[in-house]
């Protein structure tokens, strides 16, 4: 006589990117273990495939396709997804900025920390009286990156992460859209920008929707209270 199959719960959340709804259900353990096993190789490689892996089959909402997915969306739906999974509580270590040195425990519930918007954020980058640019966001491949190989980044990582985000770039005349560039082609035109349109393309990145919460930290040596604002994945997990 087999053994009874256990009923897997499933869950509702609102993409940030697109206000869809989706169904996604927790880790099972295989899947956990595969991202450990992934996490602990050090390997982006293996990082990246074992992500997709566990997104695709906890994702239930059919058409989703991780790969297509905004950083945001991503960082957000693990987090969920981990949530449900292993416990709503975060146990993380905060550094007091008073001091810059002294780190103390806090516990963070999952449902407290949300994708903040900026209000001057835009995907279009008008680069002068002729020509704008249309970005879209990172996908899977620059969240591993940025996520899980951060120190590794170099110059021309950050030249193909703009480049890679370049949807369109159009006049009021013509158009030209990445699937028609060679990546080549992209940095090129990236590279002839001024600093002033490179600050520009700068900003685009720097008000992007991120993962962030803000927690008040006394510092126990000094007795100083300080806001701490924490970003992205990386901060809440180890």
């Amino acid at each position: 006589m087999p053994l009874p199959s256990i009923a897997t719960p499933t869950y509702e959340i609102i993409l940030p990117s697109s206000n869809r709804k989706i169904k996604f259900r927790p880790f099972l353990v295989k899947e956990e273990k595969i991202l450990i096993l992934a996490m602990e190789s050090q390997d982006t490689k293996q990082i990246a495939s074992a992500v997709k892996n566990v997104l695709t089959h906890c994702i239930l909402t059919k058409g989703i396709k991780v790969d297509k997915l905004s950083t945001f969306d991503i960082e957000y739906l693990f987090l969920n997804i981990r949530g449900k999974s292993v416990g709503e509580l975060i146990e993380i270590m905060v550094t007091c900025p008073d001091d810059g040195k002294t780190q103390v425990p806090m516990s963070i519930n999952i449902d407290s920390i949300k994708v903040q918007k900026d209000k001057d954020h835009s995907p279009d980058i008008k680069l002068d009286d002729q020509y704008t640019l249309r970005m879209k966001y990172p996908s899977l491949n620059e969240f591993i990156k940025n996520n899980f190989d951060a120190g590794n980044l170099k110059v021309d990582d950050t030249f193909d992460l703009i480049a890679s985000c370049i949807d369109q770039v159009f006049s009021d005349e013509e158009s030209w859209t990445s699937d028609e560039c060679t990546k080549k082609e992209l940095i090129d035109f990236i590279e002839q920008m001024n600093s002033s349109q490179f600050k520009k393309v700068e900003k685009f990145f720097d008000t992007m929707p991120k993962l962030q919460h803000t927690v008040k930290v006394v510092n126990p040596n000094t007795n100083v209270e300080s806001e701490v604002n924490i970003e992205g994945l990386q901060s809440f997990f180890g």
